[in-house]
């Protein structure tokens, strides 16, 4: 436990302190702007954090790491606008409370305190599970990835507001966006139509932006021209803290997908964007009110924020036990730590124990951070509902045309960013749900990569998915939820009009 008092000691000194929470600043600054990630805060920082003793440097990195992840939610909430990936589920239920019900403080303050109860939940899992999380971890193979995927992409039939059919058939064009590109495989251009930036495949940034943001935009001044005149009503900010009973309600479900997205967290080349659709998901499926779900629902908003933010913790499990990135922003936070002499592996936590105390602690710390910052400016976040529509959508068209092409200096993208955005007008005239669009496409090449890895290793026998425990028991579980809304209606119909014949005989 020395190890531990002497990390704990190191943390707080006051220079650590410092640095963890500039850099949870700079994270929140960064996840709030569209387009912009935490990928990309960690790696224009990286340099700096050099210049820095090896844990100031070090606690940086984390505070960027985690208040990137919060920072997203705040535009979803607000403007329905993800300022990453893994904010895209929180704009089902976050942007009706916001602004359907007038209530944008009580939004941002579930968001927060899902946020921060996730990682603070993942950094103590992280401290007590390590080992045997990453034991669990290095039993995932190509049967497995693709069985995870399978039971994410079951997630549509939670999130598909109107029909289930509907919802289904939203994924199966996500799938289908997910091809576009070069077969990772044969290397053959797929769907490419002679265009090299096609390539590459779909950029997802600019999808997300045009299918959430810039479709929402579209039809914001369709409404403001239908209306004779805009009434601007002011937005009293109720809270900046969740009442008794939002904490009572949310509870089970930030306990729930906390442990989600830590699980998810540490299995390599998963993200917070998965583990938020599922906790979303896990919350609607064991909610006693599921219909609530899409229109302000406070579980709706707490569980994907406990889950996309309890992966920093979960993410770190293989980092640090196996020397494995779980996602990009651990592949940047490799390269720090072994700028700073830190080797990550199996003899870390024999030979450099108080450096892996560090981190954890120095995690902790960060969502504390976080969670200052974030509290302290839902008032100031909030007041962007007061803006009138002719003012705030020319607003949310310049962050997304510079959000879309901050990520790679492209103009393609932001063209792709507005041909989705049409699109995304028209499938949300249509009673269509974008949230299974998106999931199709994060999930596409992850079912499709590993599927065929699975097939090659098992030189083409499906049986394998089903003779491995963990993948045997995800698949099923994904297609029974997956199927089970379509059909169960359609069942229950037969065994009640056969209950009311055998009642009329």
């Amino acid at each position: 436990m020395s190890a531990f008092f002497q990390a704990l000691a190191s943390v707080i000194s006051p220079a650590s302190l410092l640095s963890l929470f500039s850099g949870a600043l700079c994270g929140v600054w960064v996840g709030v702007m569209p387009g912009l990630s935490s990928v990309m805060g960690m790696s224009i920082m990286l340099p700096l954090t050099l210049s820095l003793s090896g844990s100031n440097g070090i606690m940086m990195m984390l505070g960027i790491f985690c208040g990137a992840i919060y920072g997203g939610s705040v535009t979803a909430i607000l403007l329905n606008t993800p300022g990453t990936a893994n904010s895209a589920a929180t704009c089902l239920d976050g942007n009706p409370m916001a602004i359907k019900y007038k209530q944008p403080g009580r939004a941002l303050s579930i968001s927060t305190t899902g946020s921060t109860f996730g990682g603070m939940f993942s950094s103590v899992m992280l401290l007590i599970t390590a080992p045997l999380l990453a034991k669990v971890a290095l039993k995932f193979s190509a049967p497995e990835y693709f069985a995870l995927a399978v039971f994410g992409l079951s997630v549509v039939t939670s999130v598909s507001s109107t029909s289930v059919l509907k919802g289904i058939i939203g994924a199966i064009l996500g799938l289908l966006l997910a091809t576009i590109g070069m077969d990772s495989f044969t290397g053959d251009f797929r769907l490419t139509f002679g265009t090299i930036y096609l390539s590459g495949g779909i950029s997802f940034i600019p999808v997300l932006i045009g299918l959430f943001a810039f479709s929402q935009g579209l039809i914001t001044v369709e409404e403001t021209f239908n209306k004779k005149k805009e009434e601007v009503q002011k937005t009293k900010i109720e809270r900046i803290f969740p009442s008794r009973q939002d904490i009572k309600t949310i509870f089970p479900s930030l306990v729930r997908s906390s442990l989600i997205g830590t699980l998810i967290g540490a299995i390599p080349g998963t993200g917070g964007d998965i583990a938020a659709w599922v906790g979303y998901n896990e919350a609607k499926r064991w909610s006693k009110h599921p219909e609530k779900f899409g229109d302000g629902a406070p579980d709706g908003i707490a569980a994907p924020e406990a889950a996309n933010n309890a992966i920093s913790g979960g993410a770190l499990i293989p980092l640090l036990t196996m020397g494995i990135p779980g996602d990009a922003c651990t592949a940047i936070m490799l390269g720090a730590l072994m700028m700073q002499g830190i080797s990550p592996g199996p003899l870390l936590f024999t030979e450099q124990t108080e450096k892996v105390y560090l981190i954890i602690v120095g995690l902790f710390f960060a969502n504390v951070f976080m969670a200052i910052i974030g509290f302290s400016g839902i008032k100031f976040f909030s007041k962007i509902v007061n803006v009138p529509n002719h003012l705030m959508t020319p607003i949310i068209f310049v962050f997304c045309f510079v959000g879309t092409f901050a990520i790679n200096h492209n103009i393609n993208d932001v063209y792709l960013m507005i041909i989705c955005g049409i699109l995304g007008y028209f499938i949300i005239k249509m009673e269509f749900s974008i949230p299974p669009i998106i999931l199709g496409l994060i999930l596409g090449a992850t079912i499709e990569n590993n599927y065929r890895r699975a097939m090659a290793l098992s030189d083409g026998n499906a049986w394998i998915f089903f003779q491995r425990p963990i993948s045997c028991v995800l698949l099923i579980i994904g297609i029974i939820s997956l199927f089970y809304p379509l059909f169960f209606p359609i069942i229950k119909r037969k065994l009640a009009v056969r209950k009311s014949r055998r009642s009329n005989v």
